[in-house]
Parts: C-alpha cells; sequence; structure tokens
C-alpha cells in the first residue's frame, strides 16, 4: 500500500513589525495527533479526507507548525523549528512513497529569508529526486524558484477572505495520487509581475482579482491545466522573491502553460492601479461616523494581526476619545501588562493602566485610562472560519466612559468574531466596532453595518504600501515605484518528464 508523508508549516510575517517572532509563537504537534485535523476546514483536513476516501493508501502523519502572523522568526526561533521539522520527516522519509506539504508562502527569519524554499530542498533531498510531491500555499505566499525546483505541483488557495482551506488541501492530494498513479506529468509556468496589490477589489467575491481567480478555476475544471492559480504575496514580507505572480501547470503540456500562465499576466497587470488600498483619513472618518444612525466598522488594517502586525494599535480608540465620538465603542488591543493588571484587581474593580505600546511604542505611544474590569477570560477561542484553536493568553474586558476594550496578552489572527464573542462582547451591540483585519467575510460585519471605514492608520501591514520602506524585495515594483514596467516572461518547470 502506497504511503503519503505529510508536513504543514505555516506562518505569514511583516518585516516592518518591530517585534521577532520565536519558536514560542507556534503550536506543534507530531505524528498521529495531525489527524485530529479531520473535520476541521484545514489544508491538511481536505487532503485527508482525499487520501481517506481512497482507501488504497496509508498517510504518514509528520509534523504540524503553525504560528500566527508575526515579525520575522529569530535565527535561534528558525534553527529549533527547522530541526524539529527536518527530524521528524527525516525519522519517516525512507517510508514515503509520495509527500503533502502544506505550507503558506510568507514566513521570513533571520538568516533564511526563504524558510519554504529551505525545507522543502531538504526534504526533497531526503526523499529522492523520484519521489512525487505537491504543496498547497496561501494567495499571500511567496513561491520562490528555490521551491519550485523542489515540487512535482501546487495548488493554491482560489478565496480571499480565505474559506477554501480544506478544499486547497483537496486539490493537492487529488493532484498527488495522479501523480502516484503515473496519470500526469506536470509542467509549470511561472510568470512573474512587479506589482504589490491591496485593497478591496482583491476580494474574490467582488473585485477585479475574483474575476481573474475565476478564470484559474475554469481552466482547472475544463481540464485545461491541472491546476491554476494567481499569488499575491504578502506586501509586507520583504524578501527578495516578493512579487505578484501567475502559476499554472498542466498535463505535460509545456505551451499551453506558458500561453495561459502569460495570458493571466497580461490581464492582471493592466488592474494593478485598482488593486490599491482606498484608505480613508481618521478624522473624517469620525466625522462622519458620528453622524450616522447605524452601527459603522472602522478597518484597522495597519494592524492587521493575520498580516503580521503587533495588534498593539491604540490609534483609532485615541482618536475617538480625543474627538469626543459619543457612540458605543468595541475595540480590541494586545496589551500583556493592562491585562495582567485586569487580573490583578478582579472583576469590579477599577484600575488604572495604560493601552497600547506593548510592542510598538515609536507608532503607538501608550494611552493613560482608568477603567472598569468588566470580564477576565483566559483568552481561548476557535477560529470562525476554520475551527483552530486560538489562545491569546490572558484577557480582559475592559470599559471606560463610552469605550469597551478586549485586552489580549498574545497576538492572534483577528479577522473573525472569535475574541469578541469568546470575551461576552457581540458587536452587533456597539455603534462603533473596531476590526483588525483588512478583510472579514461578508456575513460578520459588512452585511448589517451601514459603512466599513478602511482607516489610514500607522501600522507594520499599512495598506499605503510605499509608506512601509521595503528594502530586500526587487525593483522597481509597483507601487512604490509608479512607473514600474512589465515584460511578459514564462519560465517552465518540470520533474516528472514533463
Amino acid at each position: 500500500m502506497p504511503k503519503i508523508l505529510m508536513l504543514d508549516c505555516k506562518q505569514e510575517i511583516s518585516s516592518f513589525n518591530p517585534l521577532p517572532s520565536e519558536y514560542s509563537n507556534f503550536h506543534v504537534i507530531r505524528g498521529d495527533r495531525m489527524l485530529d485535523h479531520r473535520g476541521l476546514n484545514t489544508e491538511v483536513a481536505g487532503a485527508l479526507a482525499i487520501f481517506d476516501g481512497r482507501g488504497d493508501v496509508e498517510v504518514i502523519p509528520t509534523i504540524a507548525a503553525r504560528a500566527g502572523s508575526a515579525g520575522l522568526l529569530s535565527a535561534a526561533g528558525w534553527a529549533k523549528l527547522s530541526g524539529e521539522i527536518l527530524e521528524a520527516v527525516a525519522a519517516r522519509a525512507d517510508e514515503a512513497d509520495a509527500v503533502y506539504a502544506s505550507m503558506h508562502g510568507a514566513m521570513g527569519a533571520e538568516g533564511e529569508l526563504d524558510p519554504e524554499g529551505f525545507l522543502l530542498t531538504e526534504v526533497r533531498r531526503m526523499i529522492g529526486p523520484d519521489t512525487p510531491l505537491v504543496l498547497s500555499l496561501d494567495l499571500h505566499g511567496i513561491c520562490t524558484d528555490r521551491m519550485l525546483r523542489q515540487i512535482d505541483g501546487l495548488t493554491l488557495y482560489h478565496t480571499y477572505p480565505h474559506v477554501d482551506f480544506a478544499d486547497t488541501g483537496a486539490r493537492a492530494a487529488r493532484l498527488l495520487l495522479r501523480l502516484l498513479d503515473g496519470e500526469v506529468r506536470p509542467v509549470i509556468a511561472r510568470v512573474v509581475m512587479p506589482a504589490l496589490v491591496r485593497g478591496d477589489e482583491l476580494v474574490t467575491a467582488t473585485g477585479c482579482y475574483g474575476d481573474l481567480i475565476r478564470e484559474c478555476q475554469r481552466i482547472e475544471r475544463d481540464d485545461t491545466a491541472l491546476a491554476a492559480g494567481i499569488m499575491i504575496g504578502n506586501p509586507f514580507t520583504d524578501v527578495p522573491e516578493l512579487c505578484s505572480q501567475v502559476l499554472v501547470t498542466c498535463d505535460g503540456d509545456a505551451e499551453t502553460a506558458r500561453a495561459e500562465a502569460l495570458r493571466l499576466a497580461a490581464e492582471f497587470w493592466p488592474q494593478r492601479h485598482r488593486m490599491q488600498g482606498k484608505l480613508i483619513a481618521l478624522d473624517r472618518a469620525i466625522a462622519q461616523a458620528r453622524t450616522m444612525r447605524g452601527p459603522v466598522i472602522f478597518t484597522d488594517a495597519a494592524d492587521a494581526t493575520s498580516s503580521g502586525a503587533t495588534g498593539d494599535s491604540n490609534a483609532i480608540v485615541k482618536a475617538l476619545r480625543a474627538a469626543g465620538y459619543p457612540g458605543r465603542v468595541l475595540a480590541q488591543i494586545v496589551d500583556p501588562a493592562a491585562a495582567a493588571a485586569a487580573h490583578a484587581a478582579g472583576v469590579g474593580a477599577t484600575i488604572r493602566t495604560t493601552l497600547g505600546g506593548a510592542m510598538d511604542p515609536a507608532r503607538y505611544p501608550p494611552m493613560e485610562v482608568e477603567a472598569q474590569v468588566r470580564l477576565l477570560s483566559d483568552g481561548q477561542a476557535r477560529l470562525e472560519t476554520m475551527g483552530t484553536p486560538l489562545d491569546a493568553g490572558p484577557s480582559a474586558v475592559l470599559a471606560f466612559a463610552n469605550f469597551t476594550i478586549v485586552v489580549l496578552s498574545r497576538t492572534v489572527s483577528l479577522f473573525d468574531r472569535a475574541l469578541y464573542y469568546s470575551n461576552g462582547c457581540n458587536p452587533r451591540d456597539f455603534d462603533l466596532t473596531v476590526v483588525k483585519s483588512p478583510h472579514t467575510e461578508f456575513h460578520m460585519y459588512d452585511a448589517w453595518v451601514e459603512k466599513n471605514f478602511n482607516i489610514d492608520a500607522p501600522g507594520a501591514t499599512s495598506a499605503d504600501l510605499p509608506s512601509l520602506g521595503h528594502t530586500i524585495c526587487a525593483r522597481p515594483m509597483f507601487p512604490m515605484e509608479p512607473d514600474a514596467t512589465f515584460t511578459p516572461e514564462a519560465v517552465l518547470y518540470a520533474r516528472s518528464g514533463g
């Protein structure tokens, strides 16, 4: 019975976050504990469902290491993490007839700016040149030349906000089984575009980017391609191969792969101007919000923890208080000292503390408050979309004047309502809710608010990309250089006789 080795390693970083991430940021599970993903909306779960359905293959679960988005991984953290991953794979590599790797693509570590490429190179060395290896990636990842030289095929997310985690893993598993059965000989065409993009046009249900993704899905479904996708990178991961890119995989047909990749790139490039963040000044947004009857959202994408920011921005709360905004405000902030003070005082106590600037005080000078402790929690929750656990550490709900603040001890993804709900707060009960994510699923907020304001605020993940200060990625790069040009060129990769 053929054996399929499975591994998982995922983190997304912002190079502009001043706080390095460490090994302790990662939740690591080993061996059969990976099988606990069954039934979740994760890539590993999607792949397991396909492998389980075949019945004539056996899986070898090795290791899954996942961390929330954060700053650059320290050299020590990377050495420990990579060592453990490769040790786990090496222990079972001789048994593997095929390998499925679930990764993100926007990792970065001190001394290794292509962690996924390094891991895949080492895995390939262990399994030899002929063992099929298929990869799945986030569309916000950076797929490098080194990565592509190690793999036989890959699948990418097709949705943003992301909901197709399991589907992406399932597509990867199907492709890997076809490789294992000798049915296909993949050839991958890659077209790199010197553009970084952001903004509402990237929402795949409604934006122009989604129109192009549906073309990728169409050529997968009509068998023109084995797999297709457009990666837009994570603009905040400043690494040498940061870019947008088209990746099309065909069955032994290099010319079709090349032609389709070039076609999609030619359609993407002219729309790069539309795919930029449309921001509103904070003072203007406050002035408009105070005249509106319905609830509103203030999107703080500049402090998006799911994109690699610190989560300790107090910029919006501070401005709302200074402006005398009268409505009920709900917000989240990462501030371990304030959370600890609340736990020490207990529910019902009034404490004097500061909020904000716990990790990035240069951007967010701490704000003094006198607040009542309304609720205390352990910070445990589960993401609405994926069902995977969140651990925000000791958490508290602090209230002062018209503000209710959920204070967290650890930076975790805030792209849904999980940490609001688990701390007893329902955004529908407030006039203004701060959301630290560039986008959320439509039903979570946009379906019922009067307006979602995309705020121009400081932060490590600001959509004002030229303001961030990239120093490593290839230049010229749009929009940092508005006159950047694009000469379409497809590079082909094939390991299986394509």
